[in-house]
């Protein structure tokens, strides 16, 4: 037996393995990885399965839980398995089964979760129990590579190995000598290890002894290098039968992956992460190259970023990173050398062009392809099949997509992505699109692997994207405690047109408003409502059943809004007039006469109430007077009552902030009225001015800076009228033929 500790992703140790294994001619291969995947391997050696991947474990009844085990092309467990396949060779994994590591998690939560019923002392008890049994737990308070780096002289645990194995040329005995230094270094730290370590080495014993059994006499053992004298110096089977006796189990599933270059980096969280993928990539492609190959990379990186960058730029940087790896007694120029000579040669110190090549370049953003045929859940195949018909490139990189709704190809790209945003399937982000029109939308796609979870755990919905939308949407909506959940739940229907679940949900809105007493509850709904009927006509969807819940609500707001416009205090009137302002802009964007007339009826009586709140019927008053219902003396006596003397000034200047809601040109446009506010002001004295001043101050920041601007020269100059300056060479009747035109563009025809 032969037990090979490599570096689980490296191009150094992957070069080694293939080497070593092509030599030795084994009978069977053991790789550290889950034996719960052994029946997926086959697939290992097709074109369609290219790296990187990841082998993905999960619990079907609970798919949250899982793990991934990735693979680049240039791991040392790929290699391995690969070799197998290709010469028929027997291969199998020998690490801890994930159904023993799943449920060993899981008693873990369920331990933390007895807080309410245990002390903490029980529950730490119980937690140990689990993870480290009757044995000390010892963690190094560093990687215990980095102690061999600093005795070679390295500040950097992850150069030292670079530097010494993943680049390294003459590698005999490369196995030998790594054992020996896993085992001073396991000698040295005292102590036991943890829980998990030591039944991970014991069933990689286990599944050795196995084929020994089987009578394999050419074993070759592929493992991490810290568990090599483990698997070598084997203590007796007694202890590791006794030590993995009564582990606790989960049922597992297991499937291929597509994994990422970003999601092999430690940057990602990856326990077993390297600094460098796409650098790491470049060693196993290309060992023999001294840099130029590497500063050629960059070179085209910067041109294609529109960056002038010379042949002459490359030379000098090939001989800069050369020279450096000279002086510092290295055999060759490593990536520190080649980014330091590329900072100061092609970045002219600048450390942002450096952060680019690392993310292009040393990271890499390439993503694997796994075969069609592979067994999947439904949910993932008709997900593929859609992103396939749609042309929706999968990318680690982020692309960006701008759709236009008029397009039959662009609209079903929407509904697809509206629907996956539904299962919380984030693999597109909606952005903001700037310019006129509803039919346009700006999509950002990036696929990350831990979207295969979320479709997993998501496909006991539905077999396609449309019944698992349709499913989670009526269950949130049954689950739903009150009617802004529900209505919201419909925006999220309507774009996605899954029309059963928007009949469901609209059902659902209509028994709770029916039911309901709260008529602010009812109010914060419309606006959403009346943006679902202009989507929905520019979707050409049907919007008349979203039309007749509306009708519904708005009779029940009309009746019950002037009632809850009564004794509420300050703050819930400042809410309701924002409301009401949405109300206004919904109204008015459905244009619908019978929703006006409604409308109209419940503003005058809020107006005419002397017991609503103060800035609600200022807010009435200012409405009414836009739809010119009331103008002339009439609205001057409520101005003139609701500003005098008899007011107290606190509610007098709560109703004229609800007057003036969103726009102050109607001060600069009626002297009356702007004579009477300046009246008003004049008469306050200080105490009251200064408590009011707070309440102006909000009032004119809403206005726009140009009429805070025109205000202020009113003010300073004390006129009160306004001059217009009256161009005599206007053509009265031709102006006067545009009138009609322009008052059908504002919606006055």
């Amino acid at each position: 037996m032969e037990v090979l500790g490599i570096r689980h992703h490296g191009p150094g140790s992957a070069r080694n393995v293939r080497k070593f294994l092509e030599e030795m001619k084994p009978d069977i291969v053991l790789v550290e990885g889950p034996p719960d995947a052994d029946g997926i391997l086959q697939w290992v050696g097709k074109e369609e399965l290219r790296p990187p991947v990841a082998i993905l474990v999960y619990q079907p009844d609970d798919p949250k839980h899982s793990v991934f085990y990735p693979f680049a092309e240039f791991s040392a467990e790929w290699q391995a398995i690969l070799y197998a396949r290709q010469n028929n060779i027997p291969v199998r994994f020998m690490d801890l089964p994930a159904m023993h590591m799943l449920a060993i998690e899981k008693q873990k939560r369920e331990a933390l979760n007895k807080t309410e019923e245990q002390s903490e002392d029980d529950v730490i008890s119980s937690i140990q129990s689990v993870t480290s049994g009757k044995d000390e737990v010892f963690v190094p308070k560093k990687d215990p590579i980095s102690y061999m780096a600093e005795a070679a002289g390295f500040d950097d645990g992850e150069h030292w190995w670079e530097m010494m194995f993943e680049q390294r040329r003459n590698n005999e005995g490369i196995f030998e000598a790594v054992g020996e230094a896993m085992q001073e270094l396991r000698t040295v730290f005292p102590g036991k290890k943890d829980r998990k370590e030591q039944l991970r080495e014991a069933y990689m014993r286990k599944v050795i002894r196995q084929a020994e059994r089987e009578m394999f006499t050419n074993i070759a053992v592929i493992c991490g290098a810290w568990h090599a004298p483990a698997l070598k110096n084997m203590p007796k089977q007694k202890d590791d039968n006794e030590l993995l006796k009564g582990l606790p189990k989960v049922k597992t599933e297991c499937t291929w992956v597509p994994w990422t270059y970003n999601r092999l980096s430690f940057e990602s969280g990856y326990g077993a992460g390297i600094h460098s993928p796409g650098w790491y990539e470049h060693l196993w492609n290309y060992p023999e190259d001294d840099g130029t190959r590497w500063m050629s990379k960059v070179a085209g990186l910067f041109r294609q970023k529109q960056m002038d960058t010379s042949v002459a730029h490359v030379i000098e940087s090939v001989r800069l990173a050369n020279a450096l790896a000279a002086l510092r007694q290295m055999p060759r120029a490593g990536l520190q050398e080649l980014n330091e000579a590329t900072w100061s040669v092609l970045c002219n110190g600048e450390d942002m062009l450096l952060q680019l090549i690392r993310n292009e370049l040393i990271v890499g953003n390439r993503i694997g392809s796994i075969p069609d045929d592979i067994p999947k859940p439904p949910l993932q195949v008709d997900i593929e099949r859609a992103q396939k018909r749609l042309r929706l490139a999968v990318t680690a990189d982020f692309k960006e997509y701008t759709l236009d709704l008029r397009k039959e190809n662009d609209l079903e790209r929407s509904i697809f992505l509206h629907r996956l945003q539904i299962l919380d399937i984030d693999w597109g982000q909606k952005n903001h699109v700037g310019g006129k029109g509803t039919f346009k939308e700006l999509w950002r796609l990036q696929w990350r692997p831990e979207l295969s979870v979320d479709i997993v755990e998501k496909g006991t919905w539905g077999n396609t994207v449309e019944e698992a939308a349709s499913a989670w949407i009526i269950q949130e909506c049954k689950d739903a405690q009150t009617l802004h959940q529900v209505a919201v739940l419909l925006q999220q229907v309507i774009p996605a047109e899954l029309s059963d679940a928007a009949e469901f949900v609209g059902q659902h809105i209509n028994d709770m408003a029916a039911a309901t007493n709260d008529v602010l509850e009812l109010v914060k709904v419309i606006p959403g409502l009346a943006g679902i009927v202009r989507y929905g006509n520019v979707r050409q969807t049907d919007a008349g059943m979203i039309l007749s819940l509306l009708s519904s609500m708005i009779a029940r707001i009309c009746i019950g809004l002037p009632a809850a416009c009564v004794g509420i205090d300050e703050d819930t009137a400042i809410s309701l007039t924002d409301d009401c302002t949405q109300i206004e802009h919904s109204i008015q964007l459905l244009k619908h006469q019978m929703f006006i007339v409604q409308w109209q009826q419940c503003l005058q009586q809020i107006a005419y109430n002397q017991h609503a709140a103060s800035m609600l019927r200022g807010f009435a008053v200012r409405q009414l007077m836009d739809y010119r219902i009331l103008q002339g003396d009439e609205l001057y006596n409520i101005f003139y009552s609701s500003l005098s003397k008899a007011v107290a000034p606190a509610d007098a200047g709560a109703w004229l902030e609800g007057f003036l809601k969103g726009s102050g040109t109607i001060l600069l446009l009626d002297d009356n009225l702007w004579q009477t506010v300046n009246n008003w002001v004049k008469q306050l004295d200080e105490g009251n001015f200064t408590q009011l001043l707070p309440l102006l101050r909000r009032t004119f920041a809403e206005f726009s800076q140009s009429e805070r601007r025109r205000i202020g020269e009113k003010v300073k100059s004390g006129t009160v009228g306004t001059t217009v300056k009256v161009n005599k060479d206007i053509d009265v009747e031709r102006a006067r033929m545009a009138i009609p035109v322009v008052m059908q563009l504002l919606g006055y025809n």
